[in-house]
């Protein structure tokens, strides 16, 4: 990397970006230790430093106090006012990032890893931003990642409404710049990268053009990344790759609720998507009709359903945000 200070601003020349873009629990933080181990390549636990200046560009998806929608029209006003347009607004938040990936990097390294899996909703815009970066998509079967999911952040409970901005719009986007641009991207499944951990995190390596290094498998374990989110929960439980989590689904999504709804979610997909993914539909239907059915959650899931269709057209979350304020009235505003 060859980085100068110019008036005190650091300028970048040489240092790449890669980016890492998958679902959530879909082995992201395992590929990304593996490859943040290598001698020529930086990385923190997830930036997300380019949702929120893409999102500037979009009227839909945030809402916030300060009338998200009118700050999408003052920025497109500034933007008529330079002298490339959007162009140059772009480039400015290219460099930006470029600049804060620099500091964050180790010296004279060529390349930084951004892996923050809500970059599914952004996917295109990202890799029109840097088109001289790098990407990759890691995949994992979809009904695996549904269970991973439930367990990590609700507990094993049936609470997929909170996670379907992930698994519907990230997924169908994902796929949607995948099958455009398949070419711009290097291909991972997960099952994969725990069976034959040396070749597949091979193939990434050697599509960012740098010689193999053992330590990406030998040593990845030892590394620690720096920042709050992510998944400490694979950090913590594997210290080696393992094939351990590749049936853990089945436990997850053996009641006939989540079946039900499983079975549905594969045919959301479709074969022809979940082929571009690297999977057979009628074998994940098989897989999942094969799977015991256990009535102890039934009630529950039934529960958790009708509370998921509450949920998702209330927003409790803003609701409970202004119940909180409800002493100060004048604090208790709308969201646009």
């Amino acid at each position: 990397m060859d980085s100068t200070k110019r008036g005190g601003v650091l300028e970048v020349t040489d240092l790449r970006p890669v980016f890492l873009f998958s679902l959530p629990r879909s082995g992201s933080t395992l590929l990304q230790r593996m490859l943040g181990t290598h001698s020529q390549i930086s990385t923190v636990s997830e930036p997300w430093i380019l949702l929120p200046y893409l999102h500037s560009l979009r009227r839909s998806g945030t809402y916030s106090e300060y009338w998200h929608r009118n700050m999408v029209g003052a920025i497109d006003d500034l933007c008529d006012a330079l002298p490339n347009g959007r162009e140059d607004y772009l480039c400015e938040v290219r460099e930006l990032a470029l600049r804060l990936y620099a500091k964050a990097a180790q010296p004279g390294v060529r390349y930084f890893l951004d892996k923050t899996p809500r970059y599914n909703l952004i996917v295109e815009d990202v890799m029109n931003l840097f088109p001289d970066g790098r990407f990759v998509v890691l995949w994992r079967n979809p009904l695996a990642v549904v269970a991973s999911v439930l367990e990590t952040f609700s507990g094993g409970r049936w609470m997929t409404h909170l996670h379907k901005v992930d698994l519907f719009e990230g997924l169908e986007r994902l796929l949607d710049a995948y099958a455009r641009r398949s070419g711009e991207f290097v291909s991972v499944r997960y099952e994969d990268l725990v069976s034959e951990p040396a070749a597949e995190a091979g193939r990434v390596v050697a599509h960012l053009g740098l010689d193999w290094e053992a330590g990406v498998i030998e040593d990845f374990a030892q590394g620690r990344l720096q920042g709050r989110v992510g998944d400490q929960t694979g950090i913590r439980q594997y210290v080696q790759v393992s094939q351990v989590p590749l049936d853990k689904w089945k436990r997850t999504l053996a009641s006939p609720v989540r079946k039900l709804w499983c079975r549905r979610y594969l045919s959301w997909i479709g074969g022809e998507r979940l082929a571009l993914m690297g999977y057979d539909l009628d074998l994940l239907r098989a897989e999942l009709d094969e799977v015991p059915t256990q009535l102890s959650s039934l009630a529950p899931d039934v529960a958790q359903t009708a509370r998921g269709v509450v949920w998702s057209v209330a927003e409790p979350r803003i609701l409970r945000d202004k119940l909180a304020r409800l002493p100060r009235w004048h604090r208790i505003y709308s969201h646009y």
